[in-house]
């Protein structure tokens, strides 16, 4: 399972990831967004993501659960890294980066979704 190191080497090897504190607690944000979170003993992580990535990893004995009110509604989830295996935990820090990170940082950083949309040719 996961630990608060793990997480916080995989956040901080992301680019222009950098560690503060948000209410007593350590927080990783890009260019001054947060993305996640540890809590203050480090058994608990926090994620933003999106209200449908959220839907698709909360089941009956999952290690996730959605943060109270409007946080969670809004797609921040707490996620119990001693429950949660590592690759899974590196997905959706990888996923919460991206979606806070701007375009152009997450485009030169090789993480961007497979485009679908065709562009035309120049002449």
């Amino acid at each position: 399972m996961a630990t608060a190191a793990q997480m916080r080497k995989r956040a901080l090897a992301m680019p222009e990831v950098e560690e503060k504190s948000h209410f007593g607690k350590p927080d990783f944000r890009v260019r001054g967004k947060i993305f996640a979170g540890l809590s203050a003993d480090e058994t608990t992580g926090t994620l933003k993501l999106t209200s449908e990535i959220q839907a698709t990893v909360l089941d009956d004995g999952s290690p996730f659960t959605p943060c109270a009110g409007a946080w969670g509604r809004s797609g921040w989830t707490y996620v119990d890294l001693r429950r949660v295996e590592v690759g899974v935990l590196e997905a959706l820090l990888t996923e919460a980066w991206r979606i806070v990170a701007p375009k152009r940082l997450v485009d030169g950083a090789g993480t961007a979704p497979a485009r679908t949309k065709k562009t035309k040719k120049r002449r």
